[in-house]
């Protein structure tokens, strides 16, 4: 290898420590929980299962957040049998820190809403989403399915540990973890005392029903596979599997609507690990004519972002169990990505610009508004703030509303602003202007009451401007309350 090379992967490296130094949350011990094995509640190998858990202090004493890792599934005995000797089959290959960002951080300045909390990681070996129960082990394999039980472990060590005082107390979790924050979510809350406000937000969880682009539904025998292997059909809706069947139970949109407890659900309309695995995956292009498009979405032809368009429009739809009820919200986003709250960038920086409550648009054909507005409305910034109103009750209810407003129309009561970025330039007094990166959607539904909706469209940023146009206001947030952040519209 070159000098040269060697010298910038160790800048690289060197700026990843000085990161991850100044976000402050330092790296927390594994548990394993020995005494689970006697009551079968094991990863795929047979060990024990393990969690992280970082205490609580001061007013968050007797609140508490529980994370569940994901990692994907295994829909049969081959896929398991791979998974097995890896950190996602047995807790001896797991690493013994664990890296406490985003929701789980237990500084203030990168994480006011909860950084005193106790925050707890639950490692994922078994598979299934915290669902499988079976309780046979076949001896030529030695694979173990017993989600359910690791989930139902922990959470009674946990209780036991100072949970069974908690004043409120939120399951959370990532992709899988994500999935199973959504399908343990009642269960949860039917382990906390009656008196705690308990609360789901699964992050990037909510996978959709939807065949990918050579028509066939490899997602929805995959989840098949899954629940068969791993005896998930018992700890899954019984609504909902007397209506549909275990299979498609494993779908949020066929469950969400029968949960009771409420929860918030985070996720991209563009869900990058859906889109690739589940929208365009490898089988479903023997050709290779996706591959461009599944590496780059920057390189995806007009048919292929018609496409990636049209899961969108699916995902939306598969929305609709969540929508209008005052005990459920999401935060859907435009970015192309896969989970939000633990990254620490996306959830909060103190650096991140604050909203006054004075801060108003003067001049509605202007351009170039301060970078302290565009910053503060861009979506990765809108994420902290909507989850934590949803937690604290300030906000009471959220909601996605389609849109196909067309880019600097003004019609009726619709104002459509789109912002660039100011940059100064070397000697400090010239700037130039970006591309656009920003779009703003306001509709009004009532200029002269108090209380009124506020639609804003929010467009990630994109190096090719002629992209823009399949992904700005096509998702639109609607806060079903009085406008959060205090601004003044007109």
């Amino acid at each position: 290898m070159e000098i040269p090379r060697i010298w910038q992967w160790l800048n690289l490296l060197v700026c990843v420590l000085l990161l991850i130094k100044s976000e402050g949350s330092g790296f927390v011990p594994i548990t394993y929980l020995e005494d689970a094995e006697s009551k079968g509640a094991v990863c795929l190998d047979g060990s024990p299962p393990a969690y992280h858990f970082d205490k609580g202090s001061g007013e968050g004493v007797n609140s508490w957040i529980v994370h569940l890792e994901g990692g994907g599934w295994c829909s049969d005995v081959s896929s398991c049998l791979e998974r097995k000797d890896t950190r996602l089959g047995s807790s001896k290959q797991m690493d013994t820190q664990a890296g406490f960002y985003g929701i789980l951080n237990n500084q203030q300045d990168y994480n006011p809403d909860f950084y005193n909390w106790n925050r707890i990681k639950i490692r994922y070996c078994d598979g299934s989403s915290f669902t499988g129960d079976v309780e046979e082990v076949d001896p030529t394999n030695n694979l173990h399915f017993r989600g359910a039980r690791i989930f139902e472990a922990v959470i009674k060590h946990l209780l036991a540990k100072g949970m069974e005082n908690a004043e409120n107390a939120i399951l959370s979790g990532c992709s899988a973890g994500g999935l199973a924050a959504i399908l343990n979510c009642d269960r949860f809350k039917s382990f906390l005392p009656n008196g705690a406000r308990v609360k789901c937000a699964p992050d990037a969880g909510y996978f959709i029903h939807v065949p990918d682009v050579s028509g066939t539904k490899r997602i929805e025998n995959f989840y098949k596979g899954v629940v068969e292997t791993h005896g998930s059909a018992k700890y899954l809706s019984k609504s909902c599997t007397s209506k549909y069947g275990a299979g498609l139970c494993f779908f949020p949109q066929y469950v969400v609507q029968d949960i009771a407890t409420p929860i918030f659900v985070v996720n991209a309309a563009y869900d990058s690990w859906q889109i690739r695995n589940i929208l365009i995956p490898g089988m479903a292009d023997p050709h290779g004519s996706w591959q461009n498009c599944r590496d780059d979405i920057g390189n995806c032809t007009p048919d292929q972002l018609d496409a990636v368009q049209g899961f969108r429009e699916d995902f939306i739809k598969a929305l609709s169990g969540v929508q209008n009820s005052p005990s459920k919200g999401m935060f859907i986003d435009s970015c192309y990505i896969h989970c939000q709250t633990g990254m620490q960038e996306l959830w909060f920086n103190p650096d991140a610009p604050q909203l006054a409550n004075t801060v108003c648009i003067s001049n509605t054909h202007s351009l170039f508004l301060s970078a302290l507005l565009i910053l503060l409305l861009i979506c990765r910034l809108l994420l902290r703030p909507l989850v934590t109103g949803f937690m604290n009750e300030s906000l009471s209810n959220t909601l996605i509303v389609p849109s196909h407003a067309t880019l600097l129309v003004v019609k009726s009561s619709y104002l459509i602003f789109l912002f660039s970025t100011k940059h100064k330039s070397n000697n400090n007094q010239e700037t130039k202007v970006s591309i656009p990166q920003l779009v703003v959607f306001f509709h009004f539904t009532n200029k002269n009451t108090s209380k009124y909706k506020t639609y804003i469209g929010i467009a990630c940023i994109f190096q090719k401007v002629n992209k823009l146009r399949y992904l700005v206001l096509q998702n639109i947030l609607c806060l079903s309350s009085i406008n959060p952040w205090g601004l003044p519209l007109m």
